[in-house]
């Protein structure tokens, strides 16, 4: 499972895949690369809210309560805000912002997809709120529309394309008049 994360002001993507015997978790900031570590479940427990795991040769005792996408987490002895937001609500925030992700003079992907369907070409008026191109995330089809009136000034993914969190789609050029 994919999900967004902000703590102490910097924002992280976190990938999740369990297998039968461990967590597959790989994280990357805003300043570096992706880290892939494994979690075994033969040193893993979960009692009353609280996780015990041993990383790394290391233990951890980690207590979290949630409110909505607001978590706070203590381990040895500190406290974390951490704000989460999984594939479901950044889909969600996407397609409430139209499908342009982001705003401005691009279209750029909310979330890891696959590009179905690309409905214009370089050089096309679109109007806001109109759909620019089909993406599928979560299996499910999802439009991809216009955030304003345009001019589509390139299209930088073709029909089949996987594409990940943030990137660009389509670039937009404002209309003359």
């Amino acid at each position: 499972m994919f999900f967004e994360a902000t703590s102490n002001g910097k924002n992280y993507q976190v990938n999740v895949n369990e297998t039968r015997k461990a967590w597959k978790v790989s994280i990357s900031s805003d300043d570096n690369g992706w880290t892939h570590y494994d979690i075994s479940k033969d040193d893993y427990q979960y009692l009353d809210e609280t996780i015990s795991f041993i990383f790394k040769n290391s233990s951890y005792l980690l207590d979290v309560v949630s409110d909505g996408t607001e978590y706070q987490a203590f381990t040895r002895g500190s406290y974390r805000q951490i704000d989460i937001s999984n594939e479901e609500m950044l889909l969600h925030e996407s397609l409430k912002k139209g499908g342009a992700f982001g705003g401005g003079d691009s279209l750029t992907s909310g979330m890891p997809g696959k590009i179905v369907d690309i409905m214009v070409e370089v050089g096309d008026k679109v109007s806001a709120g109109q759909p620019i191109l089909i993406m599928e995330a979560m299996k499910m089809e999802n439009e991809m529309k216009a955030s304003e009136d345009a001019i589509i000034a390139d299209i930088h993914v073709a029909p089949g394309d996987s594409v990940e969190s943030g990137a660009q789609l389509i670039s937009f050029s404002p209309i003359e008049e």
